[in-house]
């Protein structure tokens, strides 16, 4: 399933696809669905302060059974508390249980206080200790991403937009920005609507799921979380809670669902799908 490694600025490399634990609450129900997602394929998993479930989290880790160097953890800096980084660091560390994570982000430029600048560099200082292998941001847009370029010593080696077909030519400026300085876009999303009909034509013409049409994303070069995967169901997308509508929620407990994402990575959609996706997202 060729959902292969992006290589990143920094040198090391992040898996394709993730799955994302926004959302998914906390107890033994998340456990269980981390659990399911490394079991059936999945490397990377990707958590937050704000998602309260870092703990869980590291549970299923632990449970796995696989090495630290086997699975890629990505959290963000979510500024709950009012917790300083380095504080903020450390609380996930213990949370997750490991002594670093493969990625950490700053989740919104708004918690970049007193300001991008001082805080990046508290982000380098991080990653200097090894507390965090790679550093990021999330939802920086190109105003931001200039403000840290100004005095960073460390490119921003990821950075975790709103993307999918309805904001395309809007992302496009951070989109270009971002392969102009090498640094890795992280799709999120959460919606449904004109796009259906291509997609549905598509996934009919594929003999595939419309969940399996999220290759649009990774045509577009970007790293997929899991919680954006129901972009591409119609009739799926219910809200972000712990319950699920059918036993079909955003991150799905549904091995087969899981075992379908994965199987996207094998899809080749040509220009022209790409092309009605992006025309109907535009419209």
């Amino acid at each position: 399933m060729p959902w292969d490694f992006i290589r990143l600025n920094d040198g090391r490399q992040i898996p394709s696809i993730g799955f994302g634990t926004w959302k998914l609450g906390n107890g033994q129900g998340t456990i269980d669905q981390v659990n399911q997602a490394i079991s059936v394929g999945f490397s990377h998993v990707a958590t937050a302060q704000a998602s309260r479930n870092e703990s869980e989290a590291g549970i299923a880790l632990r449970e796995s059974g696989l090495e630290r160097t086997d699975i890629f953890i990505t959290t963000e800096y979510s500024g709950l508390g009012g917790l300083d980084i380095r504080t903020s660091i450390n609380n996930s560390l213990k949370n997750l249980g490991v002594s670093y994570v493969d990625l950490y982000l700053i989740q919104h430029p708004r918690l970049a206080v007193p300001d991008i600048p001082i805080v990046w560099a508290e982000m380098e200082a991080i990653q200097a200790e090894g507390l965090a292998k790679s550093i990021g941001v999330s939802n920086f847009s190109v105003e931001h991403l200039d403000i840290l370029f100004a005095s960073a010593k460390v490119k921003p080696a990821t950075n975790q937009i709103l993307l999918h077909p309805y904001v395309y030519a809007r992302q496009l400026p951070i989109l270009e920005y971002a392969a102009k300085h090498n640094i890795v876009i992280e799709a999120t999303a959460r919606l449904r609507g004109p796009v259906d009909a291509p997609v549905r034509a598509i996934a009919n013409r594929l003999g595939v799921s419309t969940d399996q049409v999220l290759a649009w994303t990774k045509a577009k070069g970007a790293v997929v979380i899991t919680y954006a995967l129901s972009l591409f169901a119609p009739h799926s997308l219910v809200p972000h809670n712990t319950t699920a509508d059918n036993g079909r929620n955003s991150t799905s407990s549904k091995s087969e669902r899981l075992v379908g994402y994965l199987s996207a990575g094998d899809l080749q959609l040509t220009a022209d799908d790409i092309l009605a996706i992006d025309v109907a997202g535009a419209t």
